[in-house]
């Protein structure tokens, strides 16, 4: 029987790349997103391959429609294998200038989305021994200014995916965290402003970023190992490892870098 697997938001950037990763290596594929256009631009590309799919445009931050994305999945393709949980947005502002609601919005896509995910994608995970990953970030471990509601949304993904991990990890479900360094995709564009509106343009050059599809195969690579993490970039991986032993000289070095940013709203 094909295997199946699960990407929430996955009409642009990263999740677009591991649909399109995960239909070419012969999975059926089921992904989601809000945005009707770029789904269709998904579909087109995975019809032109004559790949087994089924899109969902629907809401991450919705109880009921993740209820919704399981019920459907299940009731189209009997199983669940792989369950990935990409959807989520940025923001850019400094915590005393960020309307409370933005921070809320992305509580409630980044780390409620996965919550709802999972809970519903659960029990037909257990029965296949399938795999949960999260789409977390370097800041789901070290944080950068301006960054305070993604950078808790992403820290709050991480341990709830931690404590999962060892509550299934004798019943056969495999959990993968992915913490991807700066990517190109279309995630800075889609950032939150201050107010919540979107910033529209991406304060740094992205073809000086990983691609999304090698953020892809590698995730695919490392679920297909089962691998517990993964750290992607250079400099994701030496921030990572300087922050355990001298956290305050990375502070100021991020600090630093951020402040150069385009429009930065560090003072």
């Amino acid at each position: 029987m094909q295997k199946v697997a699960i990407i929430t938001g996955g009409s642009s950037g990263i999740g677009k790349s591991l649909v399109l990763r995960y239909a070419q290596e012969g999975y059926a594929v089921v992904f989601t997103g809000r945005d009707s256009s770029r789904m269709r631009s998904t579909e087109e590309e995975l019809q032109k391959g004559g790949h087994n799919f089924l899109s969902l445009v629907l809401d991450a931050s919705s109880e009921e429609d993740n209820q919704k994305l399981i019920e459907n999945a299940i009731s189209k393709f009997g199983r669940i294998d792989v369950l990935v949980c990409n959807a989520g947005i940025s923001m850019r502002a400094l915590f005393e200038d960020l309307d409370i609601d933005v921070f809320k919005q992305l509580m409630d896509i980044n780390f409620y989305g996965s919550i709802y995910v999972v809970k519903a994608a659960l029990p037909h995970l257990l029965e296949s021994r399938g795999s949960i990953i999260g789409i977390s970030s370097i800041n789901g471990r070290r944080s950068t200014p301006a960054r305070s509601a993604y950078t808790s949304s992403k820290f709050a993904m991480e341990g709830f995916l931690e404590t999962l991990r060892m509550e299934v990890m004798t019943r056969g479900v495999h959990v993968l965290v992915v913490r991807p360094g700066f990517t190109s995709s279309n995630i800075r564009n889609a950032a939150l402003t201050a107010n919540g509106k979107s910033q529209g343009e991406s304060p740094r050059d992205e073809k000086e970023m990983m691609s999304s599809e090698e953020v892809a195969l590698r995730t695919f690579k490392a679920e297909q190992k089962r691998k517990r993490d993964l750290v992607l970039t250079r400099d994701g991986k030496l921030a990572l490892f300087f922050n355990k032993i001298v956290p305050g000289w990375v502070d100021k070095k991020i600090y630093d870098r951020m402040k150069k940013e385009a429009d930065s709203p560090l003072k």
